[in-house]
């Protein structure tokens, strides 16, 4: 099932302060841990006892940074089928772009009738390798500019 295209949190008038004053908060209760998916515990204002599990509020630490700096949040689950719009909304690229590397079997993708749906699992892999591979090349760059006495 096709996903709809999920509405941005945006923060406003004094929420990227409260978004700050929380992440202190979160980062403080996080970083007792040793393990990333023991759940963390918290007291909340009025005495009441908060537990969540780990990866979740690692989640909430990264939601609440890009509020804090004033930018919208989306989230999007892993098993969310997209359309190639949306799937290309979410790489910042063309939707004919996309479309190509689809085709080219970079990205996982199924048909419905004549029409593409992407998982969103898919594209994360697919910008994780990317990243690799932009890392790698600017390594070899380097030690190509070092082995010619340019760096």
């Amino acid at each position: 099932m096709t996903v709809e295209p999920a509405t941005p949190a945006y923060p406003h008038g004094s929420d990227a302060e409260l978004a700050r004053d929380a992440l202190k908060v979160l980062r403080r209760a996080v970083g007792s841990h040793t393990d990333p998916r023991q759940p963390v515990e918290m007291t909340v204002a009025d005495g009441g006892h908060l537990e969540m599990p780990g990866p979740a509020a690692e989640l909430m630490i990264r939601i609440l940074g890009k509020m804090a700096a004033g930018q919208g949040v989306t989230v999007i689950p892993m098993n969310a089928e997209l359309t190639t719009q949306q799937a290309a909304d979410l790489l910042n690229v063309s939707r004919p772009y996309l479309v190509r590397l689809l085709e080219s079997g970079q990205i996982e993708f199924r048909k419905v009738g004549t029409h593409r749906r992407v998982m969103a699992e898919s594209l994360y892999d697919y910008k994780r390798r990317a990243l690799v591979a932009q890392k790698d090349a600017a390594d070899e760059l380097s030690a190509l500019g070092q082995e010619m006495g340019l760096i």
